[in-house]
């Protein structure tokens, strides 16, 4: 078993956790059948002419020759970077494991289905969602006392670890091979797939009309419009890897997740994509080019629009 550990890379609490998962996965199905991104791409070290293109090259690579995933989300806002990775893995069959220590649980309204993240696509897609949503128990009085503190936060370690033991275990109950959910690569004349983002107004209408005033047939989101979420994301992710071509808005403080799983499944599909985002924000990083998206996101994107004129250009293209 090949198995990728898609996680936050941006804070150090996440990529400990993410070892922490890693040797007890490695410890039941050694060290070399796990792929731990940062880790095993020497991100801190690594020297190249474009330090950004090569990491996202490293990670495609691995993410083409998989057997599963497991995906570390926490919380409403979910990394871009990881959602794009759940995306590539869910179009090219490969079971996903999720986990979270999010207590918390969604709807798109307020009497509406349960939903166990934000964006239904991440349920949908998932083999697997491992959530440990209470503390651990109380830890007996020793010697010395602890503070409440301290003991707060060994309830919370316990909690991860309850969370890691069971994630490692439905790894290796999964199957062997996840069936595949979505059609291959759409032939020519298939409609273009438009993704609006949440955080703007402006691209909900402005990018598909753009799409249609230049000829183009138009598929939009039905997954925040329809009874079932659950089954209306499935329909998406159909749509946006049979279509000719995927304009996505990336605009907010990350990508949309959903928006980010879509173009990971647009990417392993072999679907065109262009990135709309008109107020970029470029991060920095040491030894690294800057990047204007998760650098996932962003050597993904075949194009990054910032006006309509290069909406029309990319149509025409």
């Amino acid at each position: 078993m090949s198995v990728y550990i898609a996680h936050r890379l941006f804070a150090a609490h996440d990529r400990a956790l993410a070892a922490d998962l890693a040797q007890r996965l490695a410890a039941k199905v050694g060290p070399e059948r796990v792929f731990l991104p940062f880790c095993d791409t020497d991100e801190e070290d690594l020297v190249a002419e474009v330090k950004g293109r090569r990491l996202f090259e490293l990670d495609r690579e691995r993410l083409g020759c998989l057997e599963a995933m497991v995906a570390l989300l926490h919380g409403p806002s979910l990394d871009d970077g990881v959602c794009m990775e759940i995306g590539y893995a869910a179009a090219s069959g490969v079971p996903v494991i999720v986990l979270t220590t999010d207590f918390q649980t969604y709807s798109l309204t307020e009497a509406g289905p349960s939903l166990e993240f934000p964006d239904p696509l991440l349920q949908a897609v998932a083999a697997r969602i491992v959530r440990i949503t209470r503390l651990g128990p109380p830890t007996l009085p020793s010697a010395a006392a602890h503070s409440r503190f301290a003991g707060f936060r060994l309830r919370n370690v316990a909690q991860l670890n309850t969370a890691l033991d069971a994630t490692v275990d439905a790894l290796l109950d999964l199957p062997d091979r996840a069936p595949q959910l979505v059609d291959p690569p759409a032939a020519i004349g298939a409609p273009i797939y438009v993704e609006a983002s949440p955080y703007t107004t402006w691209g909900r209408d402005h990018l598909a009309k753009a799409c249609v005033d230049a000829g183009h047939t138009v598929v939009v989101p039905q997954r925040f419009a329809v009874a079932d979420p659950v089954a209306g994301a499935l329909a998406d992710l159909t749509a946006v890897c049979s279509s000719a071509r995927l304009l996505a808005d990336v605009s907010g403080p990350e990508t949309p997740p959903g928006t980010a799983l879509l173009i990971g499944a647009a990417a392993a599909s072999g679907v065109r994509i262009a990135a709309f985002q008109p107020r970029p924000t470029f991060t920095h990083a040491d030894g690294r080019e800057p990047n204007w998206r998760n650098l996932m996101i962003q050597y993904a994107a075949d194009a990054h629009l910032d006006s309509g004129d290069a909406i029309l250009s990319w149509l025409a293209a």
